[in-house]
């Protein structure tokens, strides 16, 4: 039987590629992953060869049409989504990058921007793109390929270079250098796009120190992207949406309606809040970003972004050789009766929202001799559920109020975490059926510009929940375990000081 308008999304995350085929009814068709190497040249800098991240996106898409297509579906078009902030520099005429990707977590310009905000610049960044003045973000990560390449600025001051998120790198690629574009959500990532004039900033452009010869044009969410050359799937396929993990794991989510939350489990977590149309300027550390745009309409949201999540977990396995796999720690935590006081503050990349310490490193405390690996897979769940608390204090003080929240990304299948979140944070946490959301969200947008969908309101009337947690932990615990994480927090960002 012949499935018509599936969507394939390519989902190109920090530690792995994948590629999903979705039915229009949103369920999965065919699905194929594919991790690559890390690369840290220095404390604090994290990289990705592109090629690796070119050679592993058209290996799954390849291995997911031809899954799909042996199951009788039709494929009417590509969606995209990505790693924000992760930054490419690539030659116009030859395709190939001059430096490796400067990952998101890297932390190279931690001083460049240090030395920005103590010449007063941080109110000219942040008012203008909702940032704040941070390696994390794009712009500083251009300006040190530009400077520490040799003759790169030069080659970019003459229009022969190319820059672009992960998104903008692929789409090069995959249009055969006939299309550089980004989306409105991963420019508005980049430091160098103001989120109200939705446009690129020339005064940014002159504080980074990044020519303009170098930007992508930068489109809705559910647009025109371009076709991918046939030579590449057999088939030419046009590429209809575009957004940033984020965002679209939001818009996987159908957080289409101001005050909707969401909760991204990753390899770091991010908190999103719809905040409808108007952007929302946080008084606690807390990112303005751009949701989406969707057929005209901007919506903003309000986000909290932590650096470590799954990664703690990656690091327990690949690092310490604690665990085998991730599937293993949800055993781990329950055979514990608690954690015994053992706290880890995953700091490895920095600490960031509500902290924003970039040279803050990680800490584990409270370790005795009868600390067992049990315990530093608890500590490093629980984490991730303090580091969210943090979050939603946060946007709380921001006069933000909330009942439940929707999770999702790898880590929430570990229902011990999501029980833990729920009691930790005292709200519901609600997961949902389909756990790709943020290949989903992709697919999603692909699907609107490709009039599979109608509106945003049939894709909300879609949107399922497998199972909800409610918090049961005693108020009394609660204010214990968060007092010794803040006490943990502060010990370790007293160790950087």
């Amino acid at each position: 039987m012949r499935i018509k308008d599936c969507i394939l999304a390519i989902d190109q995350g920090t530690t792995s590629t994948r590629a999903i085929i979705f039915a229009p009814d949103s369920s999965i068709i065919a699905v194929a992953q594919q991790e690559f190497t890390q690369h840290y040249p220095n404390d604090g800098w994290v990289e990705h060869n592109p090629e690796d991240i070119w050679t592993s996106t058209i290996v799954v898409c390849r291995q997911a049409i031809s899954e799909a297509i042996a199951k009788g579906a039709r494929i009417a078009a590509i969606g995209v989504t990505n790693q924000r902030e992760t930054t490419v520099v690539w030659d116009r005429n030859t395709g190939q990058a001059i430096y490796n990707a400067i990952v998101w977590q890297d932390r190279r310009t931690a001083k460049t921007c240090r030395e920005m905000q103590d010449k007063g610049l941080f109110d000219v960044v942040n008012s203008r793109t909702g940032l704040l003045l941070d390696p994390y973000f794009s712009a500083s990560k251009v300006a040190w390929i530009l400077d520490n390449v040799e003759g790169a600025r030069e080659k970019a001051e003459a229009g022969d270079l190319a820059f672009g998120t992960i998104d903008s790198f692929l789409i090069w690629r995959l249009t055969d250098g006939q299309m550089h574009a980004t989306d409105v959500t991963n420019a508005s990532r980049t430091n160098l796009f103001n989120i109200h004039d939705m446009a690129w900033d020339p005064k940014l452009l002159e504080v980074f120190n990044v020519p303009k010869s170098v930007l992508p044009q930068v489109k809705e969410c559910a647009d025109d992207f371009g076709h991918t050359t046939e030579d590449l799937f057999g088939f030419s396929l046009p590429i209809l949406g575009v957004a940033g993990d984020q965002q679209a794991a939001s818009i996987g989510q159908c957080c289409f309606n101001e005050g909707a939350i969401k909760s991204t489990y990753g390899t770091g977590c991010f908190v999103m809040l719809n905040t409808g149309t108007k952007a929302f300027h946080s008084k606690n550390k807390l990112l303005t970003t751009v949701a989406y745009t969707i057929k005209g309409e901007t919506h903003y949201a309000l986000e909290g972004s932590i650096f470590i999540a799954g990664a703690a977990i990656q690091w327990l396995r690949d690092g310490l050789g604690v665990i085998k796999s991730a599937s293993e720690t949800e055993a781990l935590a329950k055979s514990l009766d608690d954690d015994h006081g053992v706290y880890m503050v995953p700091a490895f990349a920095g600490l960031g929202a509500p902290h924003w310490a970039p040279d803050a490193r990680g800490a584990v405390f409270g370790l005795t001799r009868g600390t067992t690996n049990a315990h530093f897979v608890r500590a490093a769940l629980e984490s991730v559920c303090y580091q969210t608390s943090d979050l939603l204090h946060a946007m709380a003080e921001d006069g933000v109020s909330l009942d439940k929240i929707r999770v999702d990304g790898g880590m929430v299948g570990n229902n011990w975490l999501c029980q833990f979140l729920a009691g930790i944070l005292d709200v519901t946490v609600e997961r949902p059926k389909i756990m790709e959301t943020t290949a989903l969200g992709a697919a999603y947008l692909a699907g609107l510009k490709a009039g599979i969908y109608e509106s945003c309101e049939q894709l909300a009337s879609m949107n399922e929940v497998e199972n909800s947690f409610d918090a049961k932990m005693p108020s009394s615990q609660r204010r214990k375990l968060i007092a010794g994480w803040e006490n943990a927090v502060q010990s370790t960002l007293g160790y950087t000081k």
